[in-house]
């Protein structure tokens, strides 16, 4: 029976001689110039995994200078951006390569970077890294290449967990931003973490506030956007770091009582979570913005909840009081101006639906919904389908069979009106030229009043939305 590091080692080679060739040649070229070149780190793990992707980490003995002079003429171009942590990236073709010198870090425990100096072996390098699962090295500078596993990464990946290379403690204090990527690493691989990290983090939580909003944000992004995020944000959640990034998603675990009146809003944030990413074929493919929509919707429940006399809870206006929260969170997270601007109108317009639940749609209410979702509209219907998670069968049929209706018709007006490209009768011009007035706020006021007109009443025709207008001169114009 084989070593598992054999196999592994064998699985590793394959993969990238299949794969990423270059890497090989890449090798030689260090090879040839007395150096040592070994992939390490993520690529490692995928290779062995059979998901290699088309970003390598490599790591050498050659220091930065050398490190450019051999990338030179090898790849199409070359970034500089890491040098001052060892590392020289290029790119050729669609393949991403980093290569770093060995490091042996030393951290300041209230620092968000690490002092970097140079080590002088791989197996230093190795140890300084996050886990166990990323400390393995694949030298490609021997023949055949030689697999490097010192903290038993193998045994870890076959069994699926999580584990660091010293103790979690010493690991989470050196760069508390690791404790995410346990998070995202569960979420992306379908891990488990080992007891001394979920005791480390519980522990040691406070100090993510050391870390960057931007990087904080951008480990939350790939657990968000893996393919079982549950994962990642139950460990967030249940450690308590999510109390210090996204304090949000805690507050969602209200009281359950023995009648069942106050819904776990938590559990069911997760399952629409989950909903929403089964119905995201509808948008192309993942969706940042759906993902958040669908984690946020409802997190301004918490500060909206009344009990009702004689039992039972309500939540007025949460939708309201989310949308604000929301854009606050993600603000204070970095996020994009227009990701902000399309979350938080999402969590606004999530309950739009449900106050025609039964079906009384009018065209003018239509329009509204078109107009008012703009661009996002498609984005809406998969929030208001993941939304529900009644176990009531024959309830949640008869919703969906309401919002198959509503999309059907929101089809058919489209077709009709061009609701996506709706404009008044009149424009601005014509408005000026009719109440022979000049540029002015009076202007706005009375485009946008034709405008609620062709909303509630479709097209009026050239002839009508003068008339309308002039009504409205009359009743909101200067007094002389």
């Amino acid at each position: 029976m084989k070593d598992p590091r054999s196999i592994a080692a064998e699985l590793a080679t394959s993969a990238l001689t299949s794969h990423a060739p270059l890497s090989m040649e890449l090798a030689a070229r260090f090879s040839a110039a007395g150096f040592k070149l070994a992939l390490v780190g993520g690529p490692v793990r995928d290779a062995i995994l059979g998901r290699l992707g088309n970003d390598l980490d490599f790591t050498t003995d050659a220091l930065p200078d050398d490190t450019k002079k051999l990338l030179t003429g090898f790849v199409e171009v070359i970034w500089e951006t890491g040098r001052e942590f060892g590392t020289i990236a290029g790119k050729r073709g669609d393949v991403t390569i980093e290569v770093t010198t060995y490091r042996s870090e030393n951290y300041d425990p209230q620092s968000r970077k690490p002092e970097v100096s140079f080590g002088e072996n791989i197996e230093g390098d190795l140890k300084r890294r996050d886990f166990t699962v990323n400390a393995m090295a694949l030298e490609l500078t021997t023949n055949p290449p030689t697999f490097i596993d010192l903290f038993d990464g193998v045994t870890d990946l076959a069994k699926k967990v999580l584990r660091t290379p010293g103790t979690a403690e010493d690991s989470f204090s050196d760069d508390p931003l690791r404790m995410m990527r346990a998070a995202r690493f569960m979420s992306q691989l379908d891990f488990e973490v080992d007891e001394s990290i979920i005791k480390a983090i519980t522990e040691m939580a406070e100090r993510i506030k050391i870390i960057s909003a931007e990087r904080v944000r951008d480990e939350f992004t790939k657990t968000l956007m893996s393919s079982n995020p549950r994962l990642g944000l139950a460990l967030l959640v249940d450690t308590g770091l999510a109390n210090y990034i996204l304090p949000e998603l805690p507050k969602l675990k209200l009281e359950i009582d023995e009648h069942h009146h106050h819904k776990d809003v938590y559990e069911h944030t997760l399952k629409v979570l989950e909903q929403a990413i089964s119905l995201e074929d509808r948008l192309g493919g993942p969706n940042l913005v759906i993902r958040l929509a669908a984690l946020l919707h409802d997190i301004g429940k918490p500060k909206t909840r009344e009990l009702i006399p004689g039992g039972g809870v309500s939540f007025h206006h949460h939708e309201v009081v989310g949308s604000r929260m929301a854009k606050e969170r993600l603000k204070a997270l970095r996020f994009s101006n227009d990701e902000i601007s399309d979350v938080s109108q999402l969590v606004f317009l999530h309950l739009r639906f449900h106050g025609y639940g039964g079906g009384e749609w009018t065209d003018s209410a239509v329009r509204r919904y078109i107009r008012d979702s703009e661009h996002l509209l498609t984005h809406l219907h998969v929030l208001t389908r993941a939304d529900c998670t009644t176990r009531n069968q024959r309830k949640a049929e008869a919703l969906s069979k309401t919002y198959d209706s509503l999309e059907e018709r929101i089809t058919q007006l489209m077709e009709q009106e061009e609701l996506e490209k709706i404009r008044p009768d009149l424009d601005g011009v014509e408005i000026m030229e009719i109440l022979k007035i000049n540029p002015s706020p009076l202007v706005g006021k009375a485009y946008q009043y034709l405008l609620d007109l062709r909303m509630e009443q479709g097209p009026l025709g050239n002839e009508k939305a003068i008339s309308e207008l002039l009504k409205w001169w009359a009743e909101n114009g200067p007094k002389s």
